[in-house]
């Protein structure tokens, strides 16, 4: 592996306006380009929209979802990445031949697909069927996985991606910003965003106070730490349907260390440098290696009947009190 140099994104998506989204993606891929980046990441459900999903019947979601590879999306995303010359990871809402619906992250270069990962954990939407697989490749000769949002708070699915060969984990997100039974959560009044440049001050205080990046804290960079990679972590910024995301959008090294992030409240980019003697120089990479799987395969295999909660969609209201 040599030195790769990787770009992380965050912008203000429009629901269900893929054309407005992808030029997004188009000028932001610009920019990546042009300060050298081989790859550049963006959120989750980044061309389609995401949070608008919950509202939606199947049908509705059968006109918004592609087909993929050959839908309209991840040929426009083909033809972006070949005019910048870079190589590009988004979101969208995927369906098949008989109409099951998947939330899936593609990664593009100028060729075409390279991969695809679909939601292990999807929630947004009762008609979106759970992914079945991990997801890695190879990616300018790296090994790469991907985990979307949900996915990467099931601590085994992060170590499952890494035990298959990741090094650098994209980890595309909509997320904070939301109530939640933790102390602190809660949705930020979108009167901020709108009254950001007057005041961001008070903007900024809820942005990285305990609803948002004070959370998130709390266990991003150990993901990175405890496996020895280098995480991606992908957010939008700005109005979501009716919800107000906070961005943060990062690249963490695998000393848990934050290399960079978006800290504007515009449409963004970071980049980093990753450098492949950081892997096993970390603490993580002895880590794996130490484990002793006769203690706990038995334990981590073990029958189990999976439930997914999520506060927010229960909560009755995703209007700020």
């Amino acid at each position: 592996m040599k030195k790769l140099k990787i770009s992380t994104a965050q912008f203000e998506n429009k629901s269900g306006d893929k054309e407005y989204n992808l030029s997004v993606i188009d000028k932001l891929a610009g920019l990546a380009a042009a300060e050298g980046s081989k790859v550049i990441a963006f959120h989750e459900c980044s061309i389609t929209g995401y949070t608008f999903a919950r509202h939606l019947s199947k049908d509705q979601m059968l006109e918004v979802a592609e087909i993929i590879p050959d839908g309209p999306s991840i040929l426009k995303l083909t033809e972006i990445a070949g005019k910048h010359d870079i190589t590009i990871l988004a979101g969208l809402f995927e369906k098949d031949k008989e109409d099951n619906i998947f939330k899936a992250y593609v990664c593009v270069d100028k060729n075409g697909l390279i991969a695809k990962h679909r939601k292990l954990h999807p929630f947004i939407n009762a008609h979106i069927n759970p992914g079945n697989s991990y997801t890695v490749f190879d990616l300018h000769g790296w090994k790469c996985g991907i985990l979307i949002c949900y996915d990467n708070n099931v601590i085994e699915n992060v170590r499952a991606t890494v035990l298959l060969g990741a090094n650098i984990l994209f980890m595309p997100h909509v997320t904070m910003c939301t109530p939640s039974t933790r102390p602190g959560a809660g949705f930020v009044d979108p009167g901020l965003w709108q009254n950001r440049e007057n005041d961001p001050t008070s903007l900024r205080l809820e942005f990285d106070g305990m609803k948002g990046r004070e959370w998130l804290m709390k266990w991003l960079p150990s993901r990175a730490y405890d496996n020895g990679i280098y995480a991606v972590f992908s957010n939008p910024i700005g109005m979501d349907d009716d919800q107000l995301k906070n961005g943060c959008s990062m690249i963490i090294d695998p000393f848990g260390d934050i290399m960079a992030e978006c800290r504007s409240f515009d449409d963004s980019l970071v980049s980093s440098t990753l450098i492949p003697e950081k892997l096993t120089m970390a603490g993580g990479y002895r880590y794996t290696k130490a484990r002793k799987t006769g203690l706990y395969k038995d334990i981590l295999g073990k029958e189990h009947q999976s439930e997914l909660k999520v506060s927010w969609l229960n909560s009755g209201s995703n209007k700020e009190k």
